[in-house]
């Protein structure tokens, strides 16, 4: 059996990933089925919205993490033989399809930007801080890319379409335990989705300075995102929380840049943003380059005049 597989362990990226999986499904001329872990309604809605068949997965026992999925997808993926397998490339889809496309012992290109199937799959990813385009193929079977979140449109259900529906089988336990869950600080939302984003840069000198930037947040409606010194040097905020190349890539209709420089690696995640604003004290900053509006100022005077304005 051939065909095209996706997975994606959030239900909105999946919806998205039916968009790229039916066109590609349909230039081979073959099925498309999708993995997911939810219930028969929501498996008859990926069905109404483009796959063939669905593959439900079974509820975790309590403590038991979605990793354990890895085998059980794997398993699958050896009977079925698909030629395709795409998957949700946020950072957790990212370590399961390394995972899986190590259990079937084949190629996988991560964060594809642009996925074309001329005989085999051309896959297109930035490279060198996004100065460059790299073109992939892979030659052994399935052929696997990871897909960022947001860069296709979830398309419309067609009540009419019909599909088929199998559950599988209990995952069984890897002896790995999850002891203790936390909830994630405020801003560390689904930026991926947000409309506006307010992103903290390197420039806020004290971990208490991010109540001014939450507070401009809040009022917006927005997120609040950072770049990665904020998350991977200082901890302020979490890891899905960053922006940039080696992070996440947004597409925010309003995206305000608070001290932040203005580096490649982060300037490649807000490429799509409608409008980019920047507040930085260094007129010579590089995120001026890219801002369609830009502040030359202490952000310190100048978030308490754009917070009470808006108010």
């Amino acid at each position: 059996m051939a065909g095209v597989w996706i997975y994606a362990d959030r239900i909105e990226t999946g919806r998205e990933l039916l968009t790229l999986g039916r066109k590609l499904a349909d230039g081979l001329g073959q099925s498309l089925t999708a993995l997911l872990a939810g219930e028969q309604d929501l498996a008859q809605d990926f069905i109404a919205r483009g796959a063939d068949e669905v593959l439900l997965l079974p509820p975790l026992a309590e403590g038991q993490p979605v990793q354990d999925y890895v085998p059980l997808i794997a398993a699958e993926a050896q009977g079925a033989d698909p030629d395709i397998f795409l998957i949700g490339g946020n950072l957790r889809g990212k370590e399961m399809a390394a995972r899986i496309a190590a259990r079937l012992d084949t190629g996988l290109c991560s964060d594809c930007t642009l996925i074309n199937l001329e005989g085999q799959l051309q896959m297109e990813r930035l490279m060198y801080g996004g100065a460059a385009v790299q073109t992939l193929s892979i030659n052994s079977r399935p052929q696997m890319a990871t897909i960022p979140p947001g860069s296709y449109q979830a398309p419309e259900p067609q009540t009419s379409r019909q599909g088929k529906v199998r559950t599988l089988e209990a995952p069984i336990p890897s002896g790995v335990q999850i002891i203790e869950r936390k909830t994630s600080p405020a801003g560390s939302g689904d930026i991926t989705a947000a409309k506006v984003i307010v992103c903290a840069g390197r420039g806020i000198e004290n971990q208490e300075d991010m109540g001014m930037l939450q507070e401009l947040a809040e009022i917006l409606g927005a997120e609040l995102a950072c770049t990665r010194p904020i998350s991977e040097e200082k901890h302020w905020m979490t890891e899905e929380s960053c922006i940039g190349l080696s992070a996440k890539e947004v597409k925010p209709a309003l995206y305000i840049g608070v001290g932040v420089s203005g580096q490649i690696q982060h300037v490649v995640g807000i490429r799509e943003a409608g409008i980019i604003c920047a507040i930085n004290s260094d007129e010579n900053a590089p995120i001026f380059e890219s801002a369609d509006y830009g502040i030359v100022g202490d952000l310190y005077k100048v978030l308490p005049a754009l917070i009470q304005a808006f108010k």
